[in-house]
């Protein structure tokens, strides 16, 4: 699909998460939302699935989530009543920890172990349901290249992204939160960032 994304952007820019993802369902003939329940994804699957209750979720779990992740995303899944299919590394977490182990960053198999844990189960999924829209919670300010995009972008697949929350602070999100009653949950753990300011590999 060819999409004039910087006219799409400037008509979007004034328009409520609510609106944005009608938008973006009007033309989706198969969207999805990817979620790892890190903090505020809850806001994300809320919107979501206020427009489209049936959206499929796609939830990659590198097996490394702390417990406090894995009773949060049990209660959100059951609170709103998520589609979730769930991807995990085809070896286990322990199997791993004897062979690999989780490298540091500065590490060269950090690749090799980013592959086995988020990019291979992320794109399994990707080509097991060939999404048109892929609705995200991408923030400005979370990263140097998500400072580069903006609410819709298109994967280098030209799968149409949609980062609804785009322009919002971590303060109207928690406002949102509130409004909406849910829960969030911020001991989070992703094996293969360390640092919270780093691309996670998915979106580049």
């Amino acid at each position: 699909m060819s999409l004039n994304l910087e006219q799409i952007n400037e008509e979007l820019k004034g328009k409520s998460p609510a609106e944005i993802i009608a938008w973006a369902v009007s033309f989706a003939k198969n969207p999805v939302i990817t979620t790892n329940f890190r903090p505020y994804e809850v806001a994300i699957l809320k919107a979501v699935t206020d427009v489209q209750k049936d959206i499929k979720v796609i939830w990659c779990d590198t097996g490394y989530n702390t417990v406090q992740t894995y009773k949060h995303a049990e209660e959100i899944i059951k609170k709103l009543n998520l589609n979730i299919h769930l991807y995990t590394p085809k070896q286990t977490a322990s199997h791993r920890n004897v062979v690999l182990g989780v490298p540091s960053v500065e590490d060269p198999k950090h690749v090799l172990f980013t592959e086995q844990v988020k990019l291979e189960p992320f794109s399994r999924a990707m080509k097991e349901h060939q999404p048109d829209v892929w609705f995200t919670n991408l923030r400005k300010g979370q990263t140097a290249f998500r400072n580069s995009i903006d609410i819709v972008s298109q994967s280098k697949d030209g799968i149409v992204k949609v980062s609804p929350f785009y322009n919002w602070t971590d303060e109207e999100l928690d406002t949102y939160l509130v409004e909406k009653d849910l829960p969030n949950e911020f001991t989070y753990f992703d094996p293969t960032k360390v640092e919270s300011n780093r691309e996670c590999g998915l979106h580049i």
